[in-house]
């Protein structure tokens, strides 16, 4: 049973019983851990490097996103500590190697002490091969829309999370999922069916749903299709069997042939001694400046309440536990304005929004370009303009939000709720709002909130596809829950509606939309 007061106990120790927290700073990370600075460093540096190869071998220029749309990665020092953070919403978390949030208000991840990885070695620490593995699902919610089956999905994953670091500053993709052995050697067979029709499989698989090869099949699959010269071109051909609208099974029987005889080729081919690889030159993946500093005493005090914040608070219980310890911890450092800043989003995740406002206020008069503070302040008079349901009101919370675009031009969270403070008090959005979202969505493709928020403009305008090209990465997300059942149910009625179902179809899609409108984390975590 999930016990809140022995979880913040947990979190309070395991931040004391460390000297020092740090800060690495990239273009497409930020890393917050307890280690020394060379190992965040080393970190920070191959993140970086992965990035860069998985943009080569992809084809996809380098870019740099908003500050606020970097991963930001907490290493929570030990594995007890982070599977409280991840218990902290009642959830299972026997197993767990560390989990994604993707935040209109920043992606977050969780891992627990992961150390760089030794140039040269195939062999990495679990935690980064996790953390790899979910910047792989991150670097696709960024660059493409484009809804993955599940097996090409988790494949292409566990492909390039299975890296190496070598000593001449390449990265080498491809390698063989060594972590995965065992899987594929002793746990119940997953067929190419089963993978390339997900019906098939949750037929097959019954009541009996346990630990099986789905993933190790899955990267089989993918490395094989990559990298065998007689099936060369078969995976572009099933990818655009899908994008033209045909069904998993139906692309996969076009472009792979009999099944069963693939079946049989990757069986073969898991036995090979040597296999393939991508190896990305130095040159080619530049990974910027990596900027190192420590964190001030108040930083680190308060670094357990951040964690927890991040995570998302799943109920008022929870909410007032998180935000005693932040009222204790600014109370011992009342002059610093992340503290302060944090202190906010607790008093946010428990809806008292004077309190917020407080905190939010106190952060900017030390440091008015705070983007916490800024983001929790816009918050807060967003929601208590909604539930007065005054549009006069709402313009305070429009101001702080161009406060907060002001400061960081990019952000997302000012972009979809100047949206939002239009439709939340019944106004209609203006032409300026609705381009905004679109900025949005294009900044952050991975928010389900904007996400949602768009596909509803859309489906009140008329736009049909536009609709389903936003719902169905978030329908067929495999770790998407109940939610994601939800979208595919929704998606069925929109396939047969007609003009008059249309105002239905759209309340629904709000009520789903707005189910996720708190300020604080807006999904629960995703646990691969």
């Amino acid at each position: 049973m999930y016990k809140p007061l022995s979880i913040l106990l947990l979190l309070v120790a395991s931040a004391s019983a460390h000297a020092e927290w740090l800060e690495a700073s990239s273009d497409h990370f930020v890393v917050y851990g307890d280690t020394n600075e060379r190992n965040l460093r080393r970190f920070a540096e191959q993140l970086e490097r992965f990035d860069g190869a998985m943009r080569a071998v992809s084809g996809i220029a380098p870019s740099k996103p908003t500050p606020s749309v970097r991963l930001t990665v907490y290493l929570t020092g030990r594995e007890q500590t982070l599977r409280s953070l991840a218990a902290q919403n009642g959830r299972s978390a026997r197993y767990i190697a560390g989990f994604y949030i993707p935040s209109i208000e920043g992606p977050v991840a969780f891992v627990s002490t992961a150390s760089a990885a030794r140039e040269g070695d195939a062999d990495i620490d679990t935690s980064m091969l996790w953390l790899l593995h979910e910047y792989a699902h991150h670097f696709r919610y960024m660059n493409s829309r484009f809804p993955a089956p599940r097996w090409l999905s988790e494949g292409s994953a566990e492909f390039f999370a299975s890296a190496s670091f070598e000593v001449d500053g390449s990265v080498v993709l491809g390698r063989p999922a060594n972590h995965r052995t065992f899987e594929l050697m002793r746990a119940p067979d997953v067929t190419v069916i089963d993978l390339v029709d997900e019906a098939h499989y949750a037929k097959r698989a019954g009541a009996n749903r346990g630990y099986d090869a789905y993933y190790g099949r899955a990267w089989l699959l993918y490395h094989y299709l990559t990298f065998e010269p007689s099936r060369k071109g078969q995976l572009s051909r099933y990818i655009q069997g899908l994008a033209e609208g045909r069904s998993s099974r139906e692309s996969a029987e076009a472009a792979f042939g009999d099944l069963e005889a693939l079946d049989k080729d990757i069986g073969r081919y898991m036995g090979r001694s040597n296999f393939s690889v991508y190896k990305v030159k130095a040159d080619l993946i530049p990974t910027g400046d990596i900027r190192v500093r420590r964190l001030t005493p108040g930083e680190a005090a308060i670094m357990p309440v951040v964690m927890r914040s991040k995570r998302g608070v799943a109920s008022p219980e929870l909410a007032e536990e998180i935000v005693r310890e932040a009222r204790a911890v600014a109370a011992r450092f009342p002059m610093d304005a992340a503290v302060l800043a944090a202190l906010a989003e607790a008093e946010g995740d428990t809806l008292d929004n004077a309190a917020t406002l407080a905190a939010a206020e106190r952060a900017l008069r030390i440091d008015p370009r705070n983007v916490d503070a800024l983001t929790h302040k816009a918050f807060a008079l967003f929601h208590r303009a909604r539930l007065a349901g005054d549009p006069n009101a709402m313009g305070d919370a429009q101001d702080a939000l161009i406060a907060l675009n002001a400061v960081e031009t990019d952000h997302p969270v000012p972009l979809l709720y100047f949206y939002l403070s239009h439709t939340a008090v019944g106004l209609r959005p203006s032409a300026n709002a609705i381009a905004g979202l679109e900025k949005a969505v294009r900044i952050a493709p991975f928010s389900y909130q904007a996400s949602m928020a768009l596909a509803h403009q859309r489906l009140l305008d008329g736009r049909i596809d536009d609709v389903r090209d936003l719902v169905l990465p978030v329908a067929l997300n495999p770790h998407g829950g109940k939610r994601a059942e939800r979208l595919r149910g929704w998606l069925t009625k929109l396939d047969t509606a007609t003009p008059a179902d249309t105002a239905a179809l759209a309340a629904e899609l709000r009520t789903m939309t707005q189910s996720g409108a708190g300020g604080a984390a807006e999904s629960a975590p995703k646990d691969d």
